[in-house]
Protein backbone atom coordinates (compact mmCIF):
# COMPACT_ATOMS: atom_id res chain seq x y z
CA UNK A 1 0.00 0.00 0.00
CA UNK A 2 2.41 2.77 0.78
CA UNK A 3 4.16 1.86 -2.34
CA UNK A 4 1.00 3.05 -4.32
CA UNK A 5 1.11 5.89 -2.06
CA UNK A 6 4.74 6.40 -2.61
CA UNK A 7 4.05 7.02 -6.71
CA UNK A 8 0.89 8.71 -5.79
CA UNK A 9 2.11 12.42 -6.83
CA UNK A 10 3.21 11.05 -10.43
CA UNK A 11 -0.51 9.64 -11.22
CA UNK A 12 -2.06 13.17 -12.24
CA UNK A 13 0.58 13.36 -15.06
CA UNK A 14 0.93 9.48 -15.99
CA UNK A 15 -3.00 8.42 -15.78
CA UNK A 16 -3.96 11.72 -18.21
CA UNK A 17 -1.02 10.90 -20.61
CA UNK A 18 -1.61 7.06 -20.97
CA UNK A 19 -5.26 7.56 -21.95
CA UNK A 20 -4.73 10.01 -24.37
CA UNK A 21 -1.84 7.66 -26.22
CA UNK A 22 -4.59 4.93 -25.65
CA UNK A 23 -6.77 7.18 -27.66
CA UNK A 24 -4.22 7.80 -30.20
CA UNK A 25 -4.80 3.96 -31.25
CA UNK A 26 -7.74 3.93 -31.79
CA UNK A 27 -10.42 5.59 -34.23
CA UNK A 28 -12.71 8.49 -34.40
CA UNK A 29 -14.94 6.23 -35.14
CA UNK A 30 -14.90 3.97 -31.73
CA UNK A 31 -16.05 7.15 -29.91
CA UNK A 32 -17.47 4.89 -27.39
CA UNK A 33 -14.49 3.39 -26.26
CA UNK A 34 -12.40 6.88 -25.89
CA UNK A 35 -15.55 8.18 -23.78
CA UNK A 36 -14.69 5.24 -21.50
CA UNK A 37 -11.49 5.27 -21.35
CA UNK A 38 -11.67 9.02 -20.62
CA UNK A 39 -14.66 8.40 -17.98
CA UNK A 40 -11.81 6.22 -16.29
CA UNK A 41 -9.23 8.64 -16.53
CA UNK A 42 -11.34 11.50 -14.96
CA UNK A 43 -12.82 9.32 -12.28
CA UNK A 44 -9.03 8.22 -11.38
CA UNK A 45 -7.66 11.65 -10.98
CA UNK A 46 -10.72 12.77 -8.77
CA UNK A 47 -10.00 10.03 -6.58
CA UNK A 48 -6.53 10.50 -6.58
CA UNK A 49 -6.57 14.29 -6.13
CA UNK A 50 -9.08 13.54 -2.90
CA UNK A 51 -6.06 11.01 -1.58
CA UNK A 52 -3.63 13.86 -1.88
CA UNK A 53 -6.19 16.18 -0.20
CA UNK A 54 -5.68 14.09 2.58
CA UNK A 55 -2.57 13.14 2.71
CA UNK A 56 -1.14 17.12 2.33
CA UNK A 57 -3.71 17.27 5.86
CA UNK A 58 -1.30 15.10 7.26
CA UNK A 59 -3.72 12.12 7.79
CA UNK A 60 -0.32 10.02 7.42
CA UNK A 61 2.36 12.00 8.91
CA UNK A 62 4.63 8.98 8.34
CA UNK A 63 4.87 8.94 4.62
CA UNK A 64 4.51 12.88 4.26
CA UNK A 65 6.10 14.55 7.64
CA UNK A 66 5.20 18.14 6.86
CA UNK A 67 1.91 16.86 4.64
CA UNK A 68 4.29 17.97 1.69
CA UNK A 69 5.35 14.77 -0.83
CA UNK A 70 8.32 14.65 -3.35
CA UNK A 71 8.83 12.72 -5.94
CA UNK A 72 11.98 12.51 -8.05
CA UNK A 73 11.86 10.66 -11.47
CA UNK A 74 14.89 8.91 -12.36
CA UNK A 75 16.29 9.20 -9.09
CA UNK A 76 18.28 12.62 -10.02
CA UNK A 77 18.44 14.93 -7.18
CA UNK A 78 15.75 17.34 -7.12
CA UNK A 79 18.76 20.64 -8.04
CA UNK A 80 19.29 18.51 -11.40
CA UNK A 81 16.17 16.19 -12.04
CA UNK A 82 12.59 16.17 -12.63
CA UNK A 83 10.57 16.99 -9.45
CA UNK A 84 7.57 16.24 -8.60
CA UNK A 85 5.72 18.38 -5.16
CA UNK A 86 2.58 17.72 -3.73
CA UNK A 87 1.61 20.56 -1.25
CA UNK A 88 -1.74 21.31 -0.06
CA UNK A 89 -2.12 24.66 -2.49
CA UNK A 90 -1.40 21.79 -5.07
CA UNK A 91 -4.11 19.15 -4.24
CA UNK A 92 -6.51 21.72 -4.22
CA UNK A 93 -5.76 22.53 -7.90
CA UNK A 94 -5.78 19.15 -8.83
CA UNK A 95 -9.25 18.13 -7.19
CA UNK A 96 -10.74 21.57 -8.86
CA UNK A 97 -8.87 20.59 -11.81
CA UNK A 98 -10.22 16.96 -11.99
CA UNK A 99 -14.41 17.66 -10.90
CA UNK A 100 -14.13 20.61 -13.67
CA UNK A 101 -12.89 18.32 -16.16
CA UNK A 102 -15.36 15.33 -15.43
CA UNK A 103 -18.50 17.22 -15.66
CA UNK A 104 -17.13 18.97 -18.97
CA UNK A 105 -16.27 15.72 -20.70
CA UNK A 106 -19.95 14.43 -19.54
CA UNK A 107 -21.39 17.23 -21.24
CA UNK A 108 -19.34 17.07 -24.32
CA UNK A 109 -20.42 13.18 -24.54
CA UNK A 110 -24.09 14.38 -25.36
CA UNK A 111 -22.99 15.88 -28.99
CA UNK A 112 -19.77 18.09 -28.89
CA UNK A 113 -17.08 15.35 -28.99
CA UNK A 114 -18.63 14.42 -32.62
CA UNK A 115 -18.41 17.58 -33.80
CA UNK A 116 -15.15 17.89 -34.18
CA UNK A 117 -11.71 15.00 -34.63
CA UNK A 118 -9.26 13.73 -31.81
CA UNK A 119 -11.75 15.69 -28.97
CA UNK A 120 -10.78 13.35 -26.11
CA UNK A 121 -7.29 12.51 -26.65
CA UNK A 122 -6.93 16.82 -26.93
CA UNK A 123 -9.04 17.04 -23.70
CA UNK A 124 -6.59 14.16 -21.78
CA UNK A 125 -3.69 16.27 -22.77
CA UNK A 126 -5.11 19.26 -21.73
CA UNK A 127 -5.90 17.59 -18.11
CA UNK A 128 -1.97 16.21 -17.80
CA UNK A 129 -1.00 20.05 -18.56
CA UNK A 130 -2.92 21.47 -16.46
CA UNK A 131 -2.12 18.92 -13.63
CA UNK A 132 1.47 19.23 -14.24
CA UNK A 133 1.57 22.95 -14.28
CA UNK A 134 0.30 22.24 -10.26
CA UNK A 135 2.52 19.46 -9.46
CA UNK A 136 6.13 20.12 -11.11
CA UNK A 137 8.60 22.33 -8.73
CA UNK A 138 11.10 23.55 -11.60
CA UNK A 139 10.41 26.42 -13.64
CA UNK A 140 11.40 24.36 -17.15
CA UNK A 141 8.63 21.82 -16.64
CA UNK A 142 6.79 24.60 -15.49
CA UNK A 143 7.30 25.71 -18.82
CA UNK A 144 7.11 22.61 -20.86
CA UNK A 145 3.78 21.73 -18.94
CA UNK A 146 2.52 25.17 -19.92
CA UNK A 147 3.17 24.03 -23.49
CA UNK A 148 1.14 20.56 -23.26
CA UNK A 149 -2.11 22.16 -21.88
CA UNK A 150 -1.57 25.34 -24.73
CA UNK A 151 -1.12 23.05 -27.31
CA UNK A 152 -4.23 20.87 -26.29
CA UNK A 153 -6.03 24.07 -25.94
CA UNK A 154 -5.31 25.03 -29.66
CA UNK A 155 -7.06 21.73 -31.18
CA UNK A 156 -9.80 22.35 -28.57
CA UNK A 157 -10.17 26.04 -29.27
CA UNK A 158 -10.78 25.20 -32.73
CA UNK A 159 -12.90 22.26 -32.49
CA UNK A 160 -16.07 22.60 -34.50
CA UNK A 161 -14.44 24.96 -36.69
CA UNK A 162 -16.91 27.99 -38.03
CA UNK A 163 -15.49 31.50 -39.04
CA UNK A 164 -16.08 33.04 -35.70
CA UNK A 165 -14.32 30.17 -33.98
CA UNK A 166 -11.11 30.48 -36.22
CA UNK A 167 -10.98 33.93 -36.10
CA UNK A 168 -11.04 34.20 -31.98
CA UNK A 169 -8.66 30.93 -32.18
CA UNK A 170 -5.96 32.68 -33.72
CA UNK A 171 -5.83 35.62 -31.83
CA UNK A 172 -5.84 33.30 -28.68
CA UNK A 173 -2.90 31.03 -30.16
CA UNK A 174 -1.11 34.72 -31.34
CA UNK A 175 -1.33 35.96 -27.71
CA UNK A 176 -0.22 32.69 -25.47
CA UNK A 177 2.47 32.34 -28.17
CA UNK A 178 4.03 35.59 -27.30
CA UNK A 179 3.28 34.65 -23.58
CA UNK A 180 5.19 31.97 -24.02
CA UNK A 181 7.97 33.53 -25.83
CA UNK A 182 8.60 35.66 -22.68
CA UNK A 183 8.28 33.09 -20.43
CA UNK A 184 11.08 31.21 -21.90
CA UNK A 185 13.25 34.18 -22.33
CA UNK A 186 12.99 34.72 -18.55
CA UNK A 187 13.23 31.49 -17.44
CA UNK A 188 16.51 31.04 -19.54
CA UNK A 189 17.74 34.61 -17.47
CA UNK A 190 17.14 33.59 -14.26
CA UNK A 191 19.19 30.37 -15.17
CA UNK A 192 21.91 32.16 -16.79
CA UNK A 193 22.35 33.92 -12.95
CA UNK A 194 21.56 31.91 -10.68
CA UNK A 195 22.49 28.47 -12.55
CA UNK A 196 19.11 26.81 -11.23
CA UNK A 197 15.31 26.42 -12.50
CA UNK A 198 14.41 24.24 -9.49
CA UNK A 199 11.68 26.24 -7.52
CA UNK A 200 13.12 25.28 -4.20
CA UNK A 201 16.70 25.95 -4.72
CA UNK A 202 15.77 29.40 -6.77
CA UNK A 203 14.30 30.44 -3.40
CA UNK A 204 17.63 29.88 -1.79
CA UNK A 205 20.01 31.21 -4.67
CA UNK A 206 17.94 34.39 -5.26
CA UNK A 207 18.51 35.44 -1.44
CA UNK A 208 22.58 35.56 -2.23
CA UNK A 209 22.64 37.95 -5.50
CA UNK A 210 24.03 41.15 -5.03
CA UNK A 211 24.84 43.84 -7.36
CA UNK A 212 24.29 43.19 -11.33
CA UNK A 213 23.19 40.19 -10.81
CA UNK A 214 20.53 40.61 -8.62
CA UNK A 215 19.32 43.80 -11.17
CA UNK A 216 19.16 40.82 -14.02
CA UNK A 217 17.14 38.73 -11.53
CA UNK A 218 14.48 41.40 -10.85
CA UNK A 219 14.35 41.85 -14.67
CA UNK A 220 13.73 38.19 -15.16
CA UNK A 221 11.32 37.74 -12.63
CA UNK A 222 9.40 41.12 -14.29
CA UNK A 223 9.51 39.41 -17.44
CA UNK A 224 8.57 35.93 -15.90
CA UNK A 225 5.28 38.01 -13.90
CA UNK A 226 4.18 39.68 -17.38
CA UNK A 227 3.93 36.50 -19.17
CA UNK A 228 1.89 35.00 -15.74
CA UNK A 229 -0.03 37.96 -16.30
CA UNK A 230 -1.19 37.50 -19.64
CA UNK A 231 -2.05 34.04 -18.87
CA UNK A 232 -3.77 35.25 -16.20
CA UNK A 233 -6.07 37.17 -17.89
CA UNK A 234 -4.84 40.56 -16.33
CA UNK A 235 -5.45 43.76 -18.23
CA UNK A 236 -3.99 44.94 -20.74
CA UNK A 237 -3.12 41.84 -21.60
CA UNK A 238 -6.81 40.18 -21.59
CA UNK A 239 -8.24 41.64 -24.73
CA UNK A 240 -8.72 38.43 -26.01
CA UNK A 241 -10.17 36.49 -23.82
CA UNK A 242 -14.16 37.48 -24.19
CA UNK A 243 -14.27 36.89 -27.96
CA UNK A 244 -12.12 33.18 -27.31
CA UNK A 245 -14.33 31.94 -24.79
CA UNK A 246 -17.17 32.85 -26.12
CA UNK A 247 -16.60 31.36 -29.56
CA UNK A 248 -15.00 28.19 -28.37
CA UNK A 249 -17.93 25.01 -27.95
CA UNK A 250 -19.28 25.61 -24.81
CA UNK A 251 -17.26 21.95 -23.09
CA UNK A 252 -14.44 23.85 -24.03
CA UNK A 253 -14.73 27.28 -22.63
CA UNK A 254 -15.88 25.22 -19.24
CA UNK A 255 -12.24 23.86 -18.45
CA UNK A 256 -10.99 26.91 -20.25
CA UNK A 257 -12.79 28.59 -16.55
CA UNK A 258 -9.85 27.31 -14.73
CA UNK A 259 -6.99 27.97 -17.43
CA UNK A 260 -6.28 31.24 -16.27
CA UNK A 261 -6.20 30.06 -12.65
CA UNK A 262 -2.86 28.66 -13.85
CA UNK A 263 -1.26 32.05 -14.05
CA UNK A 264 -2.74 33.09 -10.72
CA UNK A 265 -1.53 30.05 -9.12
CA UNK A 266 2.05 30.53 -10.68
CA UNK A 267 2.66 33.95 -9.37
CA UNK A 268 1.13 32.57 -6.07
CA UNK A 269 3.85 29.83 -5.91
CA UNK A 270 6.62 31.50 -7.05
CA UNK A 271 5.99 34.40 -5.73
CA UNK A 272 5.44 32.84 -2.08
CA UNK A 273 9.01 31.01 -1.90
CA UNK A 274 10.81 34.11 -3.51
CA UNK A 275 9.48 35.87 -0.09
CA UNK A 276 12.22 35.31 2.11
CA UNK A 277 14.25 37.33 -0.34
CA UNK A 278 12.29 39.80 -1.03
CA UNK A 279 10.32 39.06 -3.30
CA UNK A 280 10.55 41.21 -6.89
CA UNK A 281 7.75 43.41 -7.38
CA UNK A 282 6.02 41.20 -9.96
CA UNK A 283 5.39 38.89 -7.02
CA UNK A 284 4.08 41.58 -4.97
CA UNK A 285 1.41 44.11 -4.01
CA UNK A 286 3.72 46.84 -6.28
CA UNK A 287 2.37 44.90 -9.31
CA UNK A 288 -0.35 42.41 -8.46
CA UNK A 289 -3.13 44.99 -6.51
CA UNK A 290 -3.05 48.11 -8.85
CA UNK A 291 -3.10 45.61 -11.76
CA UNK A 292 -5.80 43.26 -10.05
CA UNK A 293 -7.71 46.32 -9.57
CA UNK A 294 -7.62 47.60 -12.91
CA UNK A 295 -8.50 44.16 -14.50
CA UNK A 296 -11.71 44.04 -12.04
CA UNK A 297 -12.31 47.62 -13.37
CA UNK A 298 -12.93 46.40 -17.02
CA UNK A 299 -14.41 42.80 -16.25
CA UNK A 300 -17.05 45.07 -14.45
CA UNK A 301 -17.25 47.89 -17.24
CA UNK A 302 -17.66 44.59 -19.71
CA UNK A 303 -20.40 43.23 -17.83
CA UNK A 304 -22.32 46.34 -18.26
CA UNK A 305 -22.07 47.26 -22.07
CA UNK A 306 -21.81 43.90 -23.56
CA UNK A 307 -25.38 41.83 -24.97
CA UNK A 308 -24.12 38.85 -25.80
CA UNK A 309 -24.43 36.16 -22.85
CA UNK A 310 -21.14 34.00 -24.20
CA UNK A 311 -18.95 37.39 -23.54
CA UNK A 312 -20.70 37.84 -19.94
CA UNK A 313 -19.18 34.58 -19.04
CA UNK A 314 -16.03 35.58 -20.25
CA UNK A 315 -15.72 39.11 -18.09
CA UNK A 316 -17.08 36.83 -15.53
CA UNK A 317 -13.94 34.85 -15.57
CA UNK A 318 -11.70 38.53 -16.13
CA UNK A 319 -13.84 40.03 -12.59
CA UNK A 320 -12.98 36.62 -10.83
CA UNK A 321 -8.74 37.14 -12.01
CA UNK A 322 -9.34 40.94 -11.12
CA UNK A 323 -10.46 39.69 -7.88
CA UNK A 324 -7.69 37.25 -7.24
CA UNK A 325 -4.72 39.10 -7.76
CA UNK A 326 -6.20 42.31 -6.08
CA UNK A 327 -6.17 40.39 -2.74
CA UNK A 328 -3.33 38.46 -3.48
CA UNK A 329 -1.58 41.35 -4.23
CA UNK A 330 -2.41 42.87 -0.25
CA UNK A 331 0.36 42.61 1.98
CA UNK A 332 0.26 39.39 4.16
CA UNK A 333 -1.82 35.96 4.35
CA UNK A 334 -4.77 36.90 5.50
CA UNK A 335 -6.70 36.81 2.21
CA UNK A 336 -4.58 34.12 0.65
CA UNK A 337 -7.02 31.58 2.33
CA UNK A 338 -10.46 33.54 1.59
CA UNK A 339 -8.85 33.98 -2.21
CA UNK A 340 -8.76 30.62 -2.50
CA UNK A 341 -12.32 30.02 -1.33
CA UNK A 342 -13.17 32.41 -3.93
CA UNK A 343 -11.27 31.08 -6.84
CA UNK A 344 -13.23 27.76 -6.31
CA UNK A 345 -16.21 28.78 -6.32
CA UNK A 346 -15.81 31.28 -9.34
CA UNK A 347 -14.20 28.39 -11.29
CA UNK A 348 -16.76 25.93 -10.57
CA UNK A 349 -19.61 28.56 -11.39
CA UNK A 350 -18.10 30.27 -14.36
CA UNK A 351 -17.78 25.97 -15.64
CA UNK A 352 -21.45 25.37 -15.29
CA UNK A 353 -22.68 28.91 -16.50
CA UNK A 354 -20.50 28.35 -20.12
CA UNK A 355 -22.62 25.02 -20.41
CA UNK A 356 -25.69 26.62 -19.16
CA UNK A 357 -25.53 29.46 -21.95
CA UNK A 358 -25.42 26.85 -24.43
CA UNK A 359 -28.45 25.18 -23.24
CA UNK A 360 -30.25 28.48 -22.87
CA UNK A 361 -29.57 29.59 -26.30
CA UNK A 362 -31.30 26.85 -27.68
CA UNK A 363 -34.75 28.40 -26.59
CA UNK A 364 -34.16 31.34 -28.45
CA UNK A 365 -34.84 31.74 -32.41
CA UNK A 366 -32.66 33.60 -34.59
CA UNK A 367 -32.64 37.43 -33.63
CA UNK A 368 -34.86 37.23 -31.04
CA UNK A 369 -32.60 38.93 -28.46
CA UNK A 370 -32.31 41.62 -30.72
CA UNK A 371 -36.10 42.09 -31.07
CA UNK A 372 -36.15 42.41 -27.27
CA UNK A 373 -33.29 44.90 -26.98
CA UNK A 374 -34.90 47.00 -29.90
CA UNK A 375 -38.09 46.70 -27.91
CA UNK A 376 -36.78 47.74 -24.84
CA UNK A 377 -35.04 50.99 -25.95
CA UNK A 378 -37.68 52.48 -28.34
CA UNK A 379 -40.70 51.29 -25.90
CA UNK A 380 -42.40 49.20 -28.21
CA UNK A 381 -45.29 46.74 -27.68
CA UNK A 382 -45.10 43.16 -29.03
CA UNK A 383 -48.09 43.55 -32.16
CA UNK A 384 -47.61 39.10 -31.97
CA UNK A 385 -48.47 39.28 -28.25
CA UNK A 386 -51.84 38.23 -27.27
CA UNK A 387 -54.17 40.54 -25.11
CA UNK A 388 -54.02 40.39 -21.56
CA UNK A 389 -56.48 39.47 -19.58
CA UNK A 390 -56.71 39.25 -15.21
CA UNK A 391 -58.27 36.26 -15.62
CA UNK A 392 -55.06 34.82 -16.94
CA UNK A 393 -54.43 31.51 -14.59
CA UNK A 394 -51.28 30.71 -16.22
CA UNK A 395 -49.54 27.71 -17.87
CA UNK A 396 -47.52 24.76 -16.82
CA UNK A 397 -43.94 25.21 -16.68
CA UNK A 398 -41.80 22.31 -18.62
CA UNK A 399 -39.12 20.51 -16.91
CA UNK A 400 -36.29 21.36 -19.46
CA UNK A 401 -37.54 25.48 -19.12
CA UNK A 402 -37.74 25.21 -14.75
CA UNK A 403 -34.19 23.48 -15.02
CA UNK A 404 -33.13 26.09 -16.72
CA UNK A 405 -33.75 29.13 -14.86
CA UNK A 406 -33.01 27.45 -11.60
CA UNK A 407 -30.11 27.13 -12.86
CA UNK A 408 -29.58 30.38 -13.82
CA UNK A 409 -30.90 32.39 -10.97
CA UNK A 410 -28.30 29.51 -9.40
CA UNK A 411 -24.97 30.85 -11.78
CA UNK A 412 -26.39 34.19 -11.09
CA UNK A 413 -26.29 34.26 -7.33
CA UNK A 414 -22.66 32.42 -7.30
CA UNK A 415 -21.27 34.93 -10.08
CA UNK A 416 -22.33 38.25 -8.15
CA UNK A 417 -21.57 37.31 -5.19
CA UNK A 418 -25.51 37.21 -3.52
CA UNK A 419 -26.22 34.71 -0.82
CA UNK A 420 -27.28 32.12 0.63
CA UNK A 421 -24.66 30.15 -1.65
CA UNK A 422 -20.48 29.66 -2.07
CA UNK A 423 -19.86 33.21 -3.81
CA UNK A 424 -21.51 35.04 -1.50
CA UNK A 425 -19.54 32.99 1.44
CA UNK A 426 -16.26 34.01 -0.76
CA UNK A 427 -16.85 37.76 -1.13
CA UNK A 428 -18.19 38.28 2.52
CA UNK A 429 -14.83 36.35 3.68
CA UNK A 430 -12.92 38.05 1.35
CA UNK A 431 -14.02 41.28 2.11
CA UNK A 432 -14.45 40.64 6.19
CA UNK A 433 -10.37 39.71 6.17
CA UNK A 434 -9.47 42.71 3.99
CA UNK A 435 -11.27 45.54 6.72
CA UNK A 436 -9.30 43.38 9.59
CA UNK A 437 -6.37 42.95 8.13
CA UNK A 438 -4.80 46.10 9.21
CA UNK A 439 -3.41 46.76 12.63
CA UNK A 440 -4.14 49.85 13.02
CA UNK A 441 -8.14 51.15 13.82
CA UNK A 442 -9.21 51.88 10.44
CA UNK A 443 -9.02 49.67 7.68
CA UNK A 444 -5.84 50.41 5.53
CA UNK A 445 -7.13 52.50 1.98
CA UNK A 446 -6.01 49.64 -0.44
CA UNK A 447 -8.28 47.28 2.00
CA UNK A 448 -10.96 50.30 0.60
CA UNK A 449 -10.14 49.82 -2.56
CA UNK A 450 -10.48 46.30 -3.30
CA UNK A 451 -13.61 46.38 -0.59
CA UNK A 452 -15.64 49.01 -3.39
CA UNK A 453 -14.17 47.31 -6.38
CA UNK A 454 -15.45 44.25 -5.55
CA UNK A 455 -19.08 45.22 -4.28
CA UNK A 456 -19.20 47.39 -7.59
CA UNK A 457 -18.37 44.66 -9.56
CA UNK A 458 -20.77 42.06 -7.77
CA UNK A 459 -23.68 45.11 -8.47
CA UNK A 460 -22.72 44.62 -12.33
CA UNK A 461 -23.17 41.16 -12.66
CA UNK A 462 -26.17 41.43 -10.73
CA UNK A 463 -27.69 44.13 -13.50
CA UNK A 464 -25.59 42.13 -16.26
CA UNK A 465 -26.70 38.74 -15.25
CA UNK A 466 -30.73 39.52 -14.91
CA UNK A 467 -30.67 41.47 -18.12
CA UNK A 468 -29.68 38.80 -19.98
CA UNK A 469 -31.85 36.46 -17.82
CA UNK A 470 -35.44 38.60 -18.36
CA UNK A 471 -34.56 39.09 -22.08
CA UNK A 472 -33.83 35.10 -22.48
CA UNK A 473 -36.77 33.70 -20.14
CA UNK A 474 -39.42 36.59 -19.92
CA UNK A 475 -39.08 39.27 -22.68
CA UNK A 476 -39.49 36.75 -25.91
CA UNK A 477 -42.32 35.60 -27.06
CA UNK A 478 -40.59 32.81 -29.64
CA UNK A 479 -39.12 30.67 -26.63
CA UNK A 480 -38.91 27.39 -27.57
CA UNK A 481 -38.53 24.31 -24.72
CA UNK A 482 -35.70 22.65 -25.81
CA UNK A 483 -34.60 19.12 -25.41
CA UNK A 484 -32.23 18.55 -22.52
CA UNK A 485 -30.00 15.29 -22.32
CA UNK A 486 -29.54 13.90 -18.97
CA UNK A 487 -25.54 13.65 -20.03
CA UNK A 488 -26.01 17.96 -20.22
CA UNK A 489 -28.30 18.93 -17.39
CA UNK A 490 -26.28 16.70 -14.60
CA UNK A 491 -22.80 18.07 -15.33
CA UNK A 492 -24.29 21.53 -14.56
CA UNK A 493 -26.60 20.29 -11.53
CA UNK A 494 -23.04 18.69 -10.43
CA UNK A 495 -21.18 21.93 -10.18
CA UNK A 496 -23.71 23.87 -8.63
CA UNK A 497 -24.48 21.10 -6.22
CA UNK A 498 -20.71 21.35 -5.88
CA UNK A 499 -20.96 24.88 -4.55
CA UNK A 500 -23.50 24.26 -2.32
CA UNK A 501 -21.64 21.89 -0.27
CA UNK A 502 -19.12 24.45 -0.32
CA UNK A 503 -21.54 26.52 1.36
CA UNK A 504 -23.06 23.98 3.50
CA UNK A 505 -19.07 23.04 4.61
CA UNK A 506 -17.70 26.49 4.48
CA UNK A 507 -15.54 25.56 7.78
CA UNK A 508 -13.88 22.89 7.58
CA UNK A 509 -12.89 24.07 4.09
CA UNK A 510 -12.37 27.45 5.10
CA UNK A 511 -9.75 25.76 7.90
CA UNK A 512 -7.64 23.52 5.26
CA UNK A 513 -7.71 26.77 2.44
CA UNK A 514 -6.44 29.19 5.73
CA UNK A 515 -3.91 26.13 6.41
CA UNK A 516 -2.75 25.98 2.81
CA UNK A 517 -2.00 29.96 3.11
CA UNK A 518 0.28 29.73 6.19
CA UNK A 519 2.19 27.15 4.59
CA UNK A 520 2.58 29.36 1.70
CA UNK A 521 3.55 31.84 4.70
CA UNK A 522 6.19 29.74 5.71
CA UNK A 523 8.27 28.71 2.01
CA UNK A 524 10.69 27.15 4.84
CA UNK A 525 8.66 24.15 4.97
CA UNK A 526 8.76 23.53 1.33
CA UNK A 527 11.89 24.07 0.36
CA UNK A 528 13.25 21.73 2.86
CA UNK A 529 11.17 19.04 1.97
CA UNK A 530 12.27 19.18 -1.68
CA UNK A 531 15.93 19.48 -1.15
CA UNK A 532 16.30 17.18 1.46
CA UNK A 533 15.23 14.23 -0.90
CA UNK A 534 18.78 14.51 -3.00
CA UNK A 535 19.36 11.27 -1.86
CA UNK A 536 15.16 9.44 -2.01
CA UNK A 537 15.88 6.12 -4.17
CA UNK A 538 12.93 6.39 -6.32
CA UNK A 539 12.03 6.44 -10.13
CA UNK A 540 8.80 6.82 -12.19
CA UNK A 541 8.52 3.02 -12.10
CA UNK A 542 9.53 1.74 -8.79
CA UNK A 543 12.46 1.45 -6.25
CA UNK A 544 15.72 1.08 -7.15
CA UNK A 545 17.45 -1.57 -4.70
Amino acid sequence: MNDWLLHSPIYPVVVPLVAGAVMLLTKDTQRLSRLGIGLASVFIQLVVAIGLLCLTAGIMPDLWPKGIGVYLLGDWPARAGIVVVVDRLAAVMLTLSALLGGATLIYASARWDRVGVHFHPLFQFLLMGLNGAFLTGDLFNLFVFFEVLLAASYGLMLHGSGTTRVTAGMHYIAVNLVASFMLLIAIALVYGVTGTLNMADLAVQAGRLTGADRRLFETAAAILGVAFLIKAAAWPLNFWLPGAYAGACAPVAAIFAIMTKVGIYALLRIGSLLLPTGAPAAFGGAWMFPVGLLTLLFGTLGLLTTQQTERLAGYCVIVSSGTLLAALGMPGVTLTGPALFYLISSVLATGAFFMLIEMVERTQVFGANLLAISQEAFELDDPQAPDQSDDVVGIAIPKAMAFLGLAFISCTLLLSGLPPLSGFVAKFSLLAAALQMSGADAPSFDAWLLVIGVLLSGMAAVIALSRAGIHTFWSSGDVHTPRLHASEAAPVAMLVLACVALTIWAGPVSRYLNDTARSLDNPASYIEAVLSQSTQRTTAFGSLP
